[in-house]
């Protein structure tokens, strides 16, 4: 009753917006009237008014050092129209604004993220994939990755575009502290959408979710800075005198140490993640835009384990874990990317697009790490003096993990789009592109382990060995000693794409409800090649589908429904098997998706509301199985699976504070998973419930103190197996994933224009200084378990690796 009891009539729209002076800095005590009604912005220049609908009003805004402004607008019946001014100490008459329903994002499910949201909420890997995990749908137990997982889905089944390039993810990457830097640089962004499912064919083939990040075109000079304990970011906006070059610019630099030092196992950790950003665009005349989007990143990861103690088991038999280390592990992780997009505008209704990218990776992954580990029994009596510590080892051994890595991937794409507006309202989009995947791969790994003293033998011998006997410690053991595991592959493998769409869609009505379609089809057609690969040519063929209504309703409502099939042609990872063998002629993974959603705007507290619900079901066939160690995903390059997901996502976002957005956000999620006729197990990321908390907040005698609250609940993933057992054998789960990062920022341009001329606060658009809490209830949160073996008891333990325990950061950030 909370929820839906504050409604507007129909005849009514809302009027809202921020007011800037002509330094972009909010304006306080603005008064706002239309039609006898008034109202003032507040601290942060904000405003909302409620307004006749349907007809022409003036919008009138006064201040007492600034021009009066004066503004023709007309919406429409329960319109949410954002409307921002700038004010000067000039008259000015600005033209008339006739609003009609822009519901596009709306009607095909799609979520829109404030950049603004996005750089002020805190988190360990702060950026657009941070806030993402707070959205219903979207899970991810580790705060060291900017990984995601969607609907059930994993990290590979995600698209990613800035600006409709595609970008990509490292290949070699196993561990989240070993990431570095998301591709997306939050200073340049300008839109970022989302879509978690049952999204349209223009968008490419993955099967779970589309990230469309769009980069902002500056119109004046402009700089920011931000700088923390975890690193620092900075870029500059450049235009020309006569507007049509622009240049946007980004350095960042991070430096997780904060993070991993905080970890059970001590380290001596020394990482490097930077990289270097621009777009530029070129607009020669109206018909024409030219732009260029570049990237350079360089992560260096070096990483010395010392010692680790790891506590578990239960009151009554507490166990404990200890390791000690040595040897080292150094990772190179090197990326270059550029792309060059044009568009042109053939006339009103038709445009073309082409785009062109290259993406090249030079990564490399080497370690020699020995250990030498101690399963024992803790002290638990609190009165002895050795309280705590291992009192007795019931089980020791050593473990030695070596890796010469290396990969050089090239992935290069052309592609040709066209969009036709047919008399407003029908609408047609096609595009055809090309894609060749270079890859050369060099894997070797090998690992040897004993248990109180005896090497133990491979859980999977090599074709046609046969073991002597072994019955240490009784008689010597004589036969050849052979690494646990061992994989060895050198792989230069070739990808050619074809891939093509074309929709249509349009708008209309039935009666008086509104009503919109959308139908399309993609193809793709694909060939694996190389040394001593050969693989066959196969075909793919996407039909998807939309349609939304919005009913002529007092209140403001939306349903839609959405689905069709979606494949997953293999990219390279999954055609790698868990021995480093390429097989060519693995299938595209397919996949059936029905979404059914509602969308619900209304007014509570005299505050603008949104309730978004979505139902979908996922049936998958031709699954490729995978395992997931901690990032790392390790597929069995092979079709014998089906699978299914279906579930509950619902959201609720709006203005809980006035003049800041916050939501809250829940899941349930069931996916399950059947290999070889086996039966029904979870799925690694079967996260069943998820609840998670976005909260803006200031305080109201001290506006220029912001707050804001990132909180995610997320129950137990599968804890995974050993990779030589049978996951059918180990269906044990995580503890639950909890975690509240709240960050705290005094604003000192919060007040800048009642500031003096010459104050040197009035050069800044924004300064603030931030204090941030990671983790602040201080949960152990496991993303994954090191399987250690008991040789006298028999028994295996899943002993759990733990992230991050509280962390403090302080933070600066100025722009200008």
């Amino acid at each position: 009753m909370l929820f839906f009891s504050a409604l507007v009539s129909a005849q009514t729209a809302r009027v809202k917006g921020i007011i800037l002076n002509e330094n972009n800095q909010p304006v306080e005590q603005v008064n706002v009237s239309a039609e006898g009604k008034s109202t003032q912005t507040n601290a942060n220049g904000y405003y909302q008014l409620t307004v006749p609908a349907g007809k022409k009003i003036q919008l009138v805004f006064t201040h007492i050092s600034l021009k009066k402004t004066i503004a023709n607008i007309q919406l429409n019946p329960n319109e949410d129209y954002e409307f921002n001014v700038v004010m000067n100490d000039k008259a000015e008459q600005m033209g008339e604004v006739v609003v009609t329903a822009k519901n596009r994002k709306r009607v095909q499910g799609i979520t829109t993220l404030e950049p603004q949201v996005i750089r002020k909420i805190p988190g360990a890997n702060a950026g657009v994939e941070n806030l993402l995990k707070s959205l219903p749908g979207v899970s991810s137990n580790n705060e060291l990755s900017t990984q995601y997982a969607v609907r059930g889905g994993n990290y590979d089944e995600n698209l990613v575009y800035v600006n409709e390039i595609e970008v990509y993810r490292p290949f070699l990457i196993r561990s989240g502290q070993q990431e570095g830097l998301s591709f997306t640089n939050t200073d340049l962004v300008q839109n970022v959408d989302f879509s978690a499912g049952g999204f349209q064919a223009k968008y490419g083939d993955k099967l779970s979710s589309v990230l469309d990040i769009t980069y902002r075109r500056p119109t004046k000079f402009g700089a920011t800075f931000d700088a923390s304990y975890l690193g620092g970011a900075a870029s500059v906006d450049l235009v020309s005198k006569n507007q049509k070059w622009t240049a946007i610019t980004g350095v960042r630099y991070r430096d997780n140490s904060l993070l991993v030092k905080s970890q059970e196992t001590q380290t001596n950790y020394h990482p490097t993640f930077a990289d270097v950003q621009t777009y530029v665009t070129y607009t020669p005349n109206t018909r024409w835009q030219h732009s260029f989007l570049g990237n350079i990143s360089q992560n260096k990861y070096d990483y010395q384990p010392l010692t680790r103690q790891t506590n578990f088991g239960t009151i009554a038999e507490p166990i404990a874990l200890q390791v000690f280390y040595q040897g080292q592990e150094k990772d190179r992780y090197q990326t270059l990317f550029g792309a060059y997009k044009s568009v042109f505008n053939v006339n009103e209704q038709f445009t073309l697009k082409f785009i062109g990218s290259a993406y090249h990776t030079l990564e490399q992954e080497y370690f020699d790490i020995f250990a030498q580990y101690a399963l024992g029994q803790v002290d638990g009596n609190l009165g002895s003096e050795t309280f705590g510590d291992v009192v007795y080892s019931r089980a020791i051994g050593t473990q030695l993990n070596h890796a010469r890595n290396d990969l050089d991937a090239l992935i290069v794409n052309a592609e040709v789009k066209g969009f036709h507006d047919i008399k407003k309202k029908h609408q047609v989009e096609w595009g055809f592109k090309y894609t060749r995947e270079d890859i050369r791969d060099r894997l070797i790994e090998w690992e040897v382990i004993d248990s109180a003293g005896f090497s133990i033998n491979p859980p999977r011998l090599p074709s046609g060995y046969v073991p002597p006997s072994n019955d240490q410690p009784y008689n010597s053991f004589v036969g050849p000693l052979l690494p646990y595991q061992n994989v060895r592959a050198k792989n230069f493998a070739v990808i050619n794409r074809f891939s093509a769409y074309g929709q249509w869609s349009m708008k209309g009505s039935i009666g008086n409800h509104q009503v919109w379609y959308n139908a399309g089809l993609r193809a793709q057609q694909w060939q694996v090649s190389g040394d001593n690969i050969n693989g066959k040519s196969q075909v793919v063929v996407s039909p998807r589908a939309q349609f939304a209504i919005k009913p002529d309703w007092e209140k403001d409502m939306l349903f839609r429904i959405s689905g069709g099939l979606y494949y997953q042609p293999p990219f390279y990872r999954e055609l790698r098997n868990a021995l480093g063998e390429v097989l060519p002629d693995v299938k595209a993974q397919a996949s059936y998706h029905i979404v059914l959603g509602n969308d619900y705007s209304f007014l509570m507290w005299g505050r603008p509301f949104k309730m978004v619900t979505e139902a979908y079901y996922k049936g998958l066939n031709d699954v490729n199985p995978y395992t997931i160690d901690n990032v790392r995903i390790r597929y069995a390059a092979n079709n014998n699976a089906t699978a299914f997901a279906q579930g509950l996502d619902v959201r609720l976002n709006g203005e809980f504070v006035p003049g800041t957005e916050s939501w809250f956000s829940f899941s349930y999620m069931k996916t399950k998973e059947n290999t070889d006729g086996k039966g029904d197990i979870a799925r690694p990321t079967d996260q069943r419930f998820k609840f998670a908390a976005l909260f803006q907040d200031y305080m109201p005698n001290l506006p220029s103190v912001k707050i804001y609250l990132n909180l995610v609940y997320n129950t137990g993933l599968p804890g995974g197996s050993p990779s030589y057992a049978d996951p059918y054998d180990y269906q044990s789960r995580l503890r639950d994933y909890r975690r509240a990062d709240v960050g705290f920022s005094y604003v000192f341009t919060e007040k800048n224009p009642q500031r003096p001329e010459k104050h040197w606060l009035r050069k800044f658009n924004d300064l603030s200084i931030g204090f941030e809490i990671f983790n602040m209830f201080n949960n152990q949160n496991a993303i994954t378990n090191t399987w250690v073996r008991d040789v006298y008891t028999k028994s295996q333990y899943g002993i759990p690796n733990y992230l991050t325990t509280r962390v403090f950061n302080f933070k600066i950030s100025a722009k200008l």
